[in-house]
């Protein structure tokens, strides 16, 4: 089974710039999307083949996710089901048989941490349902997290120390999910891999120096990891300021 997440950064605009193309190319069972930024009825997608859900923002023109699946699930969720966290379409849960799916565009601690607060109070949140989802059935999940866990996850650790994406805080947040019971799957195969980047700023020729964070995961339960066959980064993939991360499973 393959599943592909990319934080598309506009799915409009990612059209444009080839998307359908990556899309029908990958044939993936599962496709996950952040950041698509639109409202109901502002795109229609001719996938023929999949099944498709949608969460937007309140806020037009903002945040949003999107999932595409071959099969259908046995129930969807839109939100973490509490008012305050799900004005922004941040998160989509699809239940199959044999485990559940979220997909996430967490929510980023802005310049100067201004929002780190409330990043820290979502990241509680989220982590108790993830827990809650994995009491029934292994968990996947794939997004946007925006965090660089560790300093090989990033380029510029020591200048980017109390940026956000790259707090103390936030990356003790991640290290908490992980030993909740949860892997990374690109760090499974690639511990000690570096220049594994998947967002890079469109100033100062980012990308084209490799000058890049690592903040796009597949995170999976614990009692998957027999199962997960590859994961894999495709950063020469162009669309948007993310690139999409792939998982296999056996």
């Amino acid at each position: 089974m393959k599943l592909i997440s990319w934080n598309v950064n506009g799915l409009r605009a990612c059209v444009k710039k080839g998307f359908l193309d990556y899309f029908n190319e990958m044939d993936s069972d599962i496709f996950c999307v952040q950041e698509i930024k639109l409202q109901e009825g502002q795109i229609e997608l001719d996938l023929d083949g999949y099944h498709q859900y949608w969460n937007y923002a309140v806020k037009k023109g903002y945040s949003g996710t999107a999932v595409f699946t071959k099969k259908e699930p046995l129930n969807a969720k839109y939100g973490l089901g509490i008012a305050e966290h799900d004005q922004e379409g941040r998160v989509i849960t699809l239940e199959y048989e044999d485990f559940s799916l979220v997909n996430v565009y967490t929510p980023n601690s802005q310049p100067e941490l201004a929002r780190l607060d409330y990043r820290m109070e979502w990241e509680d949140v989220f982590r108790d349902y993830l827990m809650n989802l994995a009491i029934d059935k292994p968990v996947i999940l794939c997004g946007d997290l925006n965090v660089a866990h560790k300093e090989i996850d990033l380029k510029n650790p020591d200048t980017n120390r109390r940026n956000a994406g790259f707090s103390d805080e936030e990356r003790e947040k991640m290290t908490k999910l992980l030993d909740s019971g949860f892997i990374d799957t690109f760090r499974f195969f690639y511990p000690d891999k570096e220049n594994a980047y998947t967002w890079w700023s469109y100033m100062r020729k980012a990308r084209e120096r490799n000058i890049g964070w690592r903040i796009d995961y597949y995170i999976v339960s614990d009692n998957l990891k027999d199962f997960i066959k590859a994961a894999e980064i495709h950063s020469k993939v162009l669309g948007s300021d993310h690139c999409p991360v792939v998982l296999k499973l056996k």
